[in-house]
């Protein structure tokens, strides 16, 4: 493992993204914001600075990575656009949404585990952009913490877990919509959902004017975050079964409190008007609140299983899954 003399610099800060540049393009590590969390990003084409990622998060070689880019024509230089992938990038981006598609050959089989597709974006985060703008190439970035732990939404979360392990964080301040982006590959067959994500499946859903199919969980992922363990504090995490006994010691983690809350230690409310785009943007901050309290274990209260629901209860569902 390199060691690095990581340093944090405010996105804002006179030059900090010219630097931050100059690091990526000779083959460094550097943390930035995006609007769903914060990237680990090294150049995209380039093999060996994709294996830095890697060896930082200590992630499986057998799991792909995402493409960030700042315009489609990059896009097309890298996949095969069909007619729908030029609709739902027309509708999305820059936003949430990532498209699995057939790869070019200028794309490494590192970035893709080797399989035929890859899967690209181009996000909605003016210091994502400009960086990306500044680097002129695809930046490869998965989120930006150590593999299978909490994703990071503000720069001291990655400092907490990469400290020592990369270049330079581009502190841009809290994220805004919290969860990663929603995933879904485009060939030859139908659309497939891989990803729940901060993009509803019934927003794309509307635009396509047709339901799509999920395959959000695989032994051998086709996309990042379909592993069955993932995204998982250090402490114990399960669901609320209303027996619970202990709660003196225990965190709770829940969108709205109900009456009788206060027996836990430590109660985390995700938004108190049960709006769930405000419980998804402060989901994976509070996890890391509850698992750097005292409580010895955390208990997780179900929401509604759809919409944003849906990928704030996939996301509990696979912290909370034994190993």
């Amino acid at each position: 493992m390199n060691i690095y003399n990581t340093v944090m610099v405010k996105a804002d800060t006179p030059g900090a993204l010219t630097r931050a540049a100059d690091i990526l393009r000779q083959g460094g590590l550097v943390a930035f914001p995006t609007e769903t969390v914060y990237g680990l990003g090294a150049l995209g084409l380039n093999p060996d600075a994709v294996a830095k990622i890697y060896e930082a998060k200590e992630r499986p070689s057998f799991d792909p990575v995402i493409l960030h880019v700042a315009g489609l024509d990059q896009v097309r230089e890298l996949a095969v656009m069909s007619d729908l992938a030029e609709q739902l990038a027309t509708c999305y981006w820059p936003g949430p949404l990532t498209l699995v598609l057939p790869r070019k050959p200028c794309v490494p089989d590192i970035v893709t585990a080797g399989l035929r597709h890859v899967a690209v974006r181009i996000p909605a985060h003016p210091v994502a952009l400009d960086l990306l703008r500044a680097v002129h190439a695809p930046v490869a970035a998965p989120s930006a913490n150590r593999f299978g732990q909490i994703s990071p939404t503000h720069a001291d979360h990655v400092m907490a877990g990469l400290s020592g392990r990369i270049d330079m964080i581009l502190d841009g301040g809290s994220t805004t919509r919290g969860l990663e982006s929603t995933i879904v590959r485009l060939d030859e067959r139908e659309p497939v959902i891989l990803r729940l994500g901060a993009l509803a499946p019934e927003d794309i859903e509307q635009t396509l004017g047709h339901s799509i199919q999920r395959r959000i969980s695989a032994s051998r992922p086709d996309a990042p975050g379909q592993l069955d363990k993932h995204y998982a504090p250090r402490k114990p995490l399960r669901f609320e079964t209303g027996k619970e006994s202990g709660c003196e010691h225990m965190g709770l983690l829940t969108v709205q409190r109900m009456p009788g809350d206060t027996r836990y230690a430590v109660v985390e409310e995700l938004a108190p008007d049960g709006n769930l785009s405000v419980a998804a943007q402060h989901l994976f901050a509070a996890m890391h609140r509850l698992d750097h309290s005292n409580v010895d274990s955390i208990v997780v209260r179900p929401c509604e299983d759809k919409g944003l629901g849906a990928a704030i209860m996939d996301r509990l569902r696979r912290a909370a899954t034994s190993p």
